[in-house]
């Protein structure tokens, strides 16, 4: 396994510990997104050690796919739709995916963050059973006051989208 492809393979690490982290504690610690930014680099500085140094209309798509991702995902948190850490996480995921693979993971976590949210609004109208009532998280999940993790739709559909990005075939062919 090259260098290259064990760097890429850490990111789906660091999305499912965000996603855990947003589902338990309605937070994505900030060394998350910012591991996956240094991976990001670390990455790039990897490829050029393994004969693929990307040229500049390789990695500029990604950088303009953060660089969106981290103004949208700040306008969407300034207007209290989305927390931080998922605007971080959205900045930094579509760091890694691209421009080209950047709407359909809008779309893809739209859709799943939907879910997500009607699947919370069906179980806060129903009681938790009492033995999972004892887990504070799942306490936090079903009080009608909370939010939604969106973490969780946008590390899972950064997951769907990543194995069919170019930048995961030239870590895989290095």
């Amino acid at each position: 396994m090259t260098l290259p492809t064990m760097l890429i393979a850490t990111l789906p690490a660091l999305l499912i510990a965000a996603a855990l982290f947003d589902l338990t504690t309605y937070t994505i610690p900030n060394v998350l997104p910012a591991g996956m930014l240094l991976l990001f680099v670390l990455f790039l500085l990897a490829m050029a050690l393994v004969g693929h140094a990307l040229h500049w209309n390789e990695v500029s798509p990604h950088l303009i796919a953060g660089g969106l991702g981290l103004a949208v995902g700040m306008a969407m948190f300034a207007a209290g739709w989305i927390g931080g850490g998922d605007a971080k996480l959205f900045a930094m995921a579509s760091l890694w995916l691209g421009w080209d693979d950047m709407f359909s993971y809008a779309v893809i976590a739209s859709l799943l963050g939907g879910g997500l949210t009607l699947a919370l609004l069906m179980l806060r109208k129903v009681p938790l059973p009492k033995p999972l009532a004892k887990q504070v998280w799942l306490l936090h999940l079903a009080d009608p006051k909370s939010g939604v993790p969106y973490g969780v739709a946008l590390s899972i559909a950064a997951l769907f989208i990543l194995p069919t990005t170019e930048i995961f075939r030239l870590a895989a062919a290095s």
